[in-house]
């Protein structure tokens, strides 16, 4: 972690093992690799643990870690060799580099300005298995970073976009469109970048804390950019610290393969649970602000893995803003390319008495129960503020939009929050006072 080596991560028989540093444990800046993987206790922690933390560094797509592990012509597809590959810039503060070596002049900027041309066909070779011309075994494709999106990364610096070299950071993540999505329906989500944008500007103008979003367009090919959280200018900009964090499928120790509840990956009472232990004390409530707002939103992928922490010194922690949020409303219908809206829910099962998934089945009355069972008539009030500032919310942010955003997309996302907010506040008026 920033220069510091925290640890040394061995397969031996199969099985994965982690072992903190000595010189580690005495650092000013020490604190566990995860709170899965906890520094107090045995000199070794070995199994499913282990392999979690590090499995949920990678891309989610199997599809993706094969095309990887072709590129790198890794032995195998699996963890430990892809990482071995490609873990020298992760998400949070973590670089994974051979035995005996350390990452060089990482308190520094090492960086190559790329032209527009460069960007065009970095971005066209990111779902490809080659890379650009004269870039072959960069430092910048061996990026490592979570999710089931095609995605690269980049560092801005001195007003332009930059490949790293050595040990500096990416700064930026670059999302490209989705395209065809829900298998066989084949639903068109070319719409994606926009999409994400959208909803990243109406989280921001409710008041919940949020990446930072834009839309660039490089050649033909428009992309979503997100400033990474996880990184921080040092020095008054002479280099960058990455900054620890986990999302909570490490932090529970969770396989991705869990990171949805349908999938025996963590629900709403685990990650509350989780919560109560942060640093900031109103976490629990964003939290479930945040679950009432994918609601609003038709937003189904708030899966555990959509859910950070960063990790502090001594083993505090807090929650990190948010990211990746889609909302389906602009892809909802009857048609074949279409989804079913009445199949569709929350990600995380809400319970109040009962458990409640689907979206046309939860009302006002479960998310009070909720709030009230989870801290309070406090949190049941800001639930009703947060729909009742809907309406100046996308006004707020229609202002922003950008000329020629597609209309479906705007009309879908506003048309369909109006109408959830409007059947929550009408639902709410007929409950008794908290």
């Amino acid at each position: 972690m920033n220069g510091e080596l925290v640890g040394t991560w061995t397969v031996e028989r199969g099985t994965h093992v982690f072992r903190y540093e000595a010189a580690w444990k005495k650092s000013s800046r020490c604190r566990s690799l995860s709170l899965s993987l906890p520094l107090t206790g045995a000199k070794e922690i070995k199994g499913d643990l282990v392999r979690n933390y590090f499995d949920n560094l990678l891309p989610d797509s199997e599809k993706i870690r094969q095309r990887l592990g072709r590129r790198f012509k890794t032995p195998t597809a699996e963890v430990f060799d892809l990482l071995e590959a490609i873990g020298r810039d992760c998400v949070g503060a973590v670089q994974l580099l051979p035995p005996g070596e350390s990452p060089e002049d990482w308190k520094r900027v090492e960086c190559e300005h790329l032209s527009e041309q460069d960007i065009v066909d970095l971005l066209q070779a990111v779902p490809s298995e080659l890379t650009p011309e004269g870039m072959e075994d960069d430092d910048l494709f061996r990026i490592s970073m979570a999710g089931a999106q095609e995605k690269t990364a980049l560092t801005r610096w001195q007003g332009a976009w930059c490949r790293p070299h050595g040990a500096t950071p990416s700064t930026h993540i670059f999302k490209l469109p989705l395209g065809l999505i829900g298998g066989s329906r084949r639903v068109d989500a070319s719409d994606s970048v926009q999409n994400e944008w959208l909803c990243a500007k109406i989280l921001e103008a409710l008041g919940l804390p949020m990446a930072s979003t834009s839309m660039e367009t490089f050649g033909e090919q428009t992309v979503l950019i997100v400033e990474r959280f996880d990184r921080e200018w040092q020095d008054d900009g002479t280099w960058i610290a990455r900054l620890p964090q986990e999302d909570f499928c490490q932090a529970l120790g969770f396989a991705p393969s869990q990171k949805y509840e349908a999938e025996g990956g963590p629900g709403m009472a685990k990650c509350l649970q989780l919560l109560q232990g942060s640093r900031d004390k109103d976490d629990p409530a964003f939290f479930l602000l945040t679950q009432l707002t994918f609601f609003l939103l038709a937003a189904t992928d708030g899966h555990a893995k959509n859910f950070s922490i960063y990790l502090e010194q001594g083993d505090h922690y807090r929650m990190t803003p948010l990211h990746d949020v889609l909302s389906m409303w602009p892809y909802f219908g009857d048609a074949p390319s279409q989804f079913k809206r009445h199949r569709a829910g929350l990600a995380m099962t809400l319970r109040s008495k009962n458990p409640h998934k689907y979206f046309h089945t939860i009302e006002a009355r479960h998310w009070r129960q909720l709030a009230l069972k989870n801290g309070g008539p406090a949190v049941w009030e800001a639930m009703q503020a947060l729909v009742e500032g809907v309406d100046d919310a996308l006004h707020e942010v229609q202002t922003q939009l950008p000329p020629n955003f597609p209309e479906r997309t705007w009309t879908a996302i506003s048309t369909g929050m109006k109408s959830e907010a409007n059947r929550f506040m009408s639902e709410a008026e007929g409950l008794p006072p908290a």
